[in-house]
């Protein structure tokens, strides 16, 4: 190889590996959503208006949900990365992929640290909460809590960056998911009717949303 071609390989690698990057994150949203909704749909005694989806991680299928929020999350750390490229020297550029890789790190230690069984679920479960929680249900809602903060800024950073873009569609979504989720935890936190329904909403939303900006730039790449 001549010296002259070094750069243009150069960049060619480089334009691969982040192309690569941004399919991580692009596939994590789908991939979490879709096995969360298939274990709330056929597992017994799941009601999404009374449990959350982090409680799939109990019982004998738990270990799909542990597996599904830790790949989930490896899936979100790597995206970040080329997020972080593809936003380079851009408005919001830095933060927007910060905030991505502090939710993925989240996912991971949701996963890791298992929600405690309650409210029916698994079956044979007392109904209601438990008297005093585990360890690991505190470390799971407090890596849950990271990530759904993380996440619910990096939606409105984003929309920072696509309205200085002038693209006002994809400003408004942006803030839109951000909200959804920020409304939906809000909802949940304060014990509201159907809280764990709304929270896997604005959920579903805000990281769907992330996929969506990072399937969009996988293709200018």
């Amino acid at each position: 190889m001549t010296t002259a071609q070094m750069p243009v390989a150069t960049a060619a690698a480089t334009s691969v590996s982040t192309r690569s990057l941004l399919t991580c994150a692009a596939v994590a949203g789908p991939l979490w959503v879709t096995v969360s909704l298939a274990q709330a749909a056929i597992r017994d005694g799941f009601d999404l208006t009374r449990h959350p989806l982090s409680m799939l991680s109990n019982g004998s299928l738990g270990w799909l949900q542990i597996t599904n929020f830790v790949l989930a999350g490896i899936l979100t750390v790597l995206g970040a990365a080329g997020l972080r490229r593809a936003l380079h020297d851009t408005p919001g550029g830095r933060w927007a992929p910060r905030l991505v890789l502090v939710s993925g790190v989240g996912m991971v230690a949701a996963g890791v640290f298992v929600m405690d069984p309650a409210d029916g679920f698994p079956v044979g479960t007392p109904y209601g909460m438990p008297e005093a929680l585990t360890w690991h249900s505190y470390g799971h809602m407090a890596a849950g809590s990271i990530a759904f903060t993380a996440l619910i800024a990096a939606c409105y950073v984003l929309g920072h960056h696509f309205g200085r873009a002038g693209e006002r569609g994809a400003a408004v979504s942006s803030r839109i998911a951000g909200t959804a989720l920020l409304l939906g935890n809000g909802w949940a936190m304060s014990g509201g009717r159907a809280g764990s329904l709304t929270l896997a909403v604005g959920a579903i939303a805000a990281m769907l949303w992330i996929s969506t900006v990072a399937a969009r730039y996988r293709r200018s790449h």
